[in-house]
């Protein structure tokens, strides 16, 4: 039978029907739009986090989708929000998500306005989406990532909740230099703002044996990267695999290796290459059979989330159950003091049991608790959400408070440089200007 013959007048019907339902949606979505040009608000009464330290001033003044001014005079009607003593933040960036726009809704309702992904496949109409509502956090992606054939993560596309990739979508998997050059140029044509390559043979996701990618096909994606202006950022979670992408000359590591602790050669090497990393320590615990109960069950928490996802989230991976927290805990803090970046991340995705302990938005919450659980002080961690993030990924208009930048606030209930927990304990949100 010719398949193709067979499915082509579906396929016109089908994309009739698409081509309608993202009319209507853009029609009734339109009002989802930029703030007013002329829109004034003034934040009063405010201890202001700038991203990296605690400003003096106390007022913060918005003008349209951008930060006009802090301290001074307010203008004249100009709409108040008394902050009573709350503390204003830039929006969090979370550095390490594989989402999608429910998932950028469920991130804004915890004042997470940028979501890093880091590896996703987006069609045109949820692009368009992004650029033009402010009720979802903003997103840069990595595209798909670099893997070869039968590489991670295609263990897990069948268990994705996500019909369309299960059933229609072929992952394009790369194996040697010529396919990895050619990949890396086709991933930036279609806008992928950074590019992702996995080393991962499984070991320590519960899946032994998966295919890894050779050396001579790593290098020819990390140059093919930088070639195109692009950061090249590594999936690891062993020692072995963070010493060959270090080798490879990446840009970051996408994972804190979680087989054995680095030695001080290691973390010496990481330092002098300049790579960041973004530990995922949420993931970590997860994969070490660990629930983050607390989570499930503070309000602040529980109020935003479905059921559907607080299910997912009362759940663990445990595909790593012989891991120790406490050794993450120690190699963070080591490449820390060493003055390598760390940035926040969560690595959370799909709702769904093999995916569990994560949720979007909470996550990155609960990320900052452990960080600060390991060792970091808590504007350290807050910097990791922040004006880290922004600086290493080249986000010059958000992650830190300043005129100019975009408006992208939350504010919080409490001082969470000084109990980390009250990032939680969320009064509102601004994403460019508009009010959550």
């Amino acid at each position: 039978m010719n398949f193709d013959k067979q499915t082509k007048p579906f396929a016109f019907k089908a994309a009739i029907t698409i081509v309608i339902m993202i009319a209507a949606y853009f029609l009734i979505d339109c009002k989802k739009s930029a703030a007013p040009e002329d829109q004034t608000i003034a934040i009063t009464n405010a201890n202001i986090f700038d991203g990296e330290e605690l400003l003096k001033d106390h007022t913060l003044i918005i003008n349209g989708d951008r930060i006009h001014s802090i301290g001074g005079d307010i203008p004249e009607g100009a709409t108040i929000v008394n902050a009573k003593g709350g503390t204003l933040l830039p929006g969090l960036i979370d550095s390490h998500v594989h989402t999608d726009i429910d998932g950028l809704h469920d991130a804004l309702l915890f004042g997470v306005t940028t979501e890093l992904e880091m590896t996703g496949q987006w069609m045109f109409w949820e692009r368009w989406q992004i650029a033009n509502r402010n009720d979802i956090a903003d997103m840069r992606s990595a595209g798909m990532g670099i893997t070869p054939t039968g590489g991670h993560p295609t263990q897990y596309m069948k268990l994705s909740s996500n019909w369309f990739l299960k059933t229609f979508y072929q992952y394009p998997f790369v194996s040697t230099p010529e396919e990895a050059i050619k990949f890396v140029d086709k991933q930036v044509e279609e806008g992928s703002d950074f590019i992702k390559i996995i080393i991962e043979d499984g070991d320590t996701v519960g899946t032994p044996g998966l295919p890894v990618i050779d050396d001579a096909t790593l290098i020819a994606s990390v140059n093919a990267a930088h070639r195109r202006g692009k950061m090249a950022i590594a999936h690891v979670t062993s020692v072995a695999g963070g010493k060959r992408a270090i080798s490879a000359g990446v840009d970051g590591l996408a994972h804190l290796f979680f087989d054995e602790k680095p030695d001080q050669e290691f973390i010496s090497a990481i330092r002098s290459s300049g790579a960041f990393i973004i530990p995922t320590l949420t993931t970590l615990s997860t994969a070490f059979g660990n629930s983050p109960r607390t989570l499930v069950a503070d309000k602040r928490v529980s109020s935003k989330l479905s059921k559907e996802w607080l299910e997912a989230l009362s759940k663990n991976m445990n595909v790593y159950p012989k891991g120790k927290l406490e050794d993450s805990f120690e190699s963070v803090m080591a490449l820390h003091k060493a003055g390598v970046d760390i940035l926040a991340g969560s690595d959370v995705s799909e709702p769904i049991a093999d995916l569990g302990g994560l949720a979007h938005g909470a996550s990155l919450h609960h990320e900052l608790q452990l960080l600060v659980a390991a060792g970091f002080k808590p504007i350290e961690a807050l910097r990791a959400a922040t004006s880290i993030p922004a600086r290493r990924f080249s986000l010059n208009d958000r992650g830190k408070i300043f005129p100019g930048a975009r408006a992208d606030l939350l504010l919080v209930q409490g001082d969470p440089l000084q109990n980390i927990s009250d990032t939680l304990s969320i009064s509102k949100v601004w994403r460019a200007g508009v009010q959550q």
